[in-house]
């Protein structure tokens, strides 16, 4: 992993070193990469994907629909069990379509990364051991700080 922080330098040993291996040329600041927008201040980065999901609901033709609160309703099963009989389909398109409305509430949303000062990094874990009810397991989870933002 190579980490560079603010160190201009850095950076810019980093490019040449780069250039060296490999065919590449300076865009600038980044603004859009793999559907992602990019916006910088002061206070940090905001990564969201208002244009992909404003695309998306244009292409699928539902940009003036009514939007929802929530991507799935309340206790919502879609888990395939072994005994179970293939699913209809038009249930699982209409969870789809769900979905679409709950992205029309969210393009302004994203994930904000602020300037906090440090680059301190912090992982957390936990478990829990009550048996999942489609497969008897157990189910553990974890999540990792860098510099006061959760990343993982």
């Amino acid at each position: 992993m190579i980490v560079t922080g603010d160190d201009k330098a850095e950076m810019q040993n980093l490019q040449k070193y780069l250039a060296s291996e490999f065919e590449m040329k300076s865009l600038g600041d980044l603004k859009y990469f793999l559907g992602i927008e990019v916006s910088k201040s002061k206070h940090g980065i905001f990564l969201s994907q208002r244009k992909y999901i404003l695309d998306l609901l244009a292409e699928t033709r539902i940009l003036d629909c009514k939007p929802i609160d929530t991507p799935s309703e309340q206790n919502h099963k879609l888990e395939l069990y072994p005994d179970q009989v293939p699913t209809d389909k038009e249930l699982y398109m209409g969870v789809v379509m769900r979905i679409l409305r709950y992205l029309k509430v969210t393009p302004s949303k994203g994930l904000k990364f602020c300037k906090y000062g440090h680059t301190n990094v912090e992982g957390y874990t936990d478990s829990e051991w009550v048996d999942s009810v489609t497969d008897r397991r157990s189910a553990s989870g974890y999540f990792t700080f860098v510099g006061g933002n959760l990343v993982t």
